[in-house]
């Protein structure tokens, strides 16, 4: 295996870089916005106790606020874009504390307006909504604001815990610094004694590697790097858990898991039905492991043999190879879709392409309606690379079609839908490479990309949402944690999906939790389960070609905030209320198990 290198940032050809500049001029640009922006929060004061006056002032307010809004995200974005691209930058640090704070500034300037609007009445407002035209906008907004009216508590609390919101973040920045830019990792060692840096950027690559010796000393060293850390990673999360249950508290919500669903109109059965159906279900993926293990040919499976390639040849995949692969396999959607796609790609730079020292680890897509939909990541020439970057693109598209369609009120669409655009987007790409490249080896190589994502989605996901629902429990029950429990539940939770087919590391496998930013955003990690089923349910009605199923998925698409996550979905075709989707994903997954072990003999 060839040595590799991972430039300074400084050092990545700007083509490679995200189109910084069409956000931003300059820093400076940045820094004048940032302090004209501040200082317009002030202005927001004069509607405090006058949204009661009449139409015309709420409208004036909702238009004054969507303002602000759209220029604190602006600035926020910034920011959060240039240090999750070089976290060891100690300006962009610094940027993205000023950012950090706006926003928080923000949401208390805003606090006042959801008790001040309850105190008008719903049948008040729906006259109003009669008489200004203008104010429909604000019906969806309004109907939700008076259906969770319980939890909305009074301009004083509201304002508290809008200024909670910066601290409150903190935990998951104090993850991200410790992962991406203070924590050591022991380099690789090949099965030819070669030295293979790891870093967040390149430790999926060298998990891909054929060479068993690299696979392992890489996995080992990239979870000893956390176990060396283990007790400030495991009271760092319990802090996260603690601020999770406060504010469940203050909203006056029964748990952390109602308070992370209720405000989007999904309950709780949704999450426990994904996990009951994921644990009927593990015989699926303990057959996948005996295949993988039969196909490698070892006596015993390892965690870092989950990745190790099957095929004899794993396919190069030059970004712009995979720029055109997903715009082939996006047709299904129209011309429109698909060049834009292929501009975002190619011309308009959307994609920050490759890893540097550094970057944050993994790929994500984020902007606002004043930017591209951008998308950060670690691009590394294989088919796992171009699925990732077709992932994020359907990230990117969803906002790009909510932007378009939506005012900045709806311009956030929910968790909960969110990976239901990615995964569609790879269910489509993945849907034209297997029926235009017939090569066995190449078929072999599509389906690991398949159930690597799989395996990260369907597998990893539910265990991480098991892990989470449990620790949530354990302190709102008032149990303390420590890092030797927590490592021991995740080390039980794999045990069991494993079903005996894995080794079990018990130490580096417990640390897996601490590996996951996600679980600083409570009840996420479910969320992609549930949206790799919704995606596949979709895809399968436009592949089908069922009528009118692509002007559906579209119409979802431009949906954004402005319907409830399930409602969306149910206007696309899918209802993940029920276990489904869920059940018909797993078949999906099944499938997959099948044809390789055919192809593996």
């Amino acid at each position: 295996m060839a040595e590799m290198t991972v430039p300074a940032r400084s050092a990545v050809p700007k083509a490679h870089t995200w189109n910084a500049e069409s956000v931003f001029a300059s820093e400076a640009e940045w820094a004048a916005e940032l302090k004209s922006v501040s200082e317009s929060l002030a202005d927001l004061k004069r509607f405090h106790g006058h949204l009661g006056d009449g139409p015309a002032a709420l409208l004036a307010y909702i238009e004054a606020s969507s303002t602000v809004l759209r220029r604190v995200f602006k600035v926020g974005f910034y920011a959060q874009m240039t240090q999750a691209c070089d976290t060891s930058d100690a300006k962009a640090q610094a940027m993205a504390g000023q950012a950090g704070a706006l926003i928080g500034q923000m949401f208390a300037a805003l606090a006042f307006a959801d008790p001040e609007t309850i105190a008008i009445g719903h049948d008040t407002l729906k006259q109003w909504m009669a008489q200004e035209p203008r104010l429909q906008i604000f019906k969806h907004y309004a109907d939700n604001l008076f259906r969770i009216q319980a939890h909305v508590r009074s301009g004083e609390v509201e304002e508290l815990l809008g200024l909670l919101q910066d601290p409150f973040g903190m935990a998951a920045n104090t993850h991200q610094m410790l992962m991406a830019a203070d924590m050591k990792i022991q380099a690789a060692l090949s099965g030819d004694g070669q030295t293979l840096p790891v870093t967040q950027g390149t430790i999926n690559k060298l998990l891909d590697s054929p060479d068993r010796e690299t696979r392992r000393t890489a996995w080992e060293h990239y979870a000893d790097a956390f176990l060396a850390s283990k007790h400030t990673l495991a009271s760092n999360l319990t802090l996260s858990l603690k601020q999770d249950a406060l504010l469940a508290q203050a909203r006056r919500y029964q748990s952390s898991l109602e308070a992370a669903l209720a405000p989007n109109n999904i309950a709780t059965s949704v999450f426990h039905n994904l996990v009951e159906t994921f644990k009927k279900n593990l015989p699926t993926w303990h057959k996948y492991w005996r295949v993988r293990r039969k196909a490698l040919g070892v006596d015993t499976l390892h965690p870092y043999d989950i990745w190790a390639p099957l095929s004899s040849a794993k396919p190069h995949v030059p970004y712009e190879q995979a720029v055109e692969w997903i715009c082939a396999g996006m047709t299904p959607l129209g011309a429109e879709y698909v060049e834009t796609v292929r501009r975002g790609c190619l011309e308009q730079r959307w994609v920050d392409i490759y890893p540097n020292q550094g970057k944050t680890q993994g790929a994500f897509s984020y902007g606002t309606p004043d930017t591209y939909p951008f998308i950060m990541m670690n691009y590394s020439d294989n088919l796992g690379s171009m699925s990732t970057l077709a992932h994020e693109l359907g990230h990117s598209m969803h906002s790009y079609h909510t932007w378009r369609h939506q005012p900045i009120l709806y311009a956030q669409y929910s968790l909960f839908v969110a990976e239901v655009a990615s995964n569609f987007n790879q269910a489509l790409v993945r849907d034209y490479l297997m029926k235009t490249h017939s090569d066995p080896q190449f078929q072999i190589a599509l389906i690991e990309e398949a159930l690597g994502n799989f395996h990260r989605y369907f597998f990893i996901m539910p265990t991480l949402a098991r892990f989470e629902f449990e620790t949530h429990s354990r302190v709102e029950q008032g149990q303390g944690l420590n890092a030797d429990e927590l490592i021991g539940l995740m080390a039980d939770l794999f045990s069991e999906a494993y079903g005996g087919e894995m080794h079990i590391d018990r130490e580096r496998v417990g640390i897996t939790w601490a590996t996951f930013p996600h679980l600083y955003q409570g009840y996420y990690v479910f969320q992609y389960a549930t949206g790799i089923s919704g995606a596949h349910a979709l895809a399968e009605r436009v592949l089908a070609g069922v009528p009118n199923a692509a002007q559906d998925y579209l119409a979802f698409l431009s949906a954004g905030g402005s319907l409830y996550p399930l409602d969306a979905l149910k206007r696309a075709g899918v209802d993940l209320s029920t276990p489904e989707a869920v059940e018909k994903t797993f078949a999906v997954l099944a499938r997959y198990v099948d044809r390789l072990e055919q192809l593996v003999g």
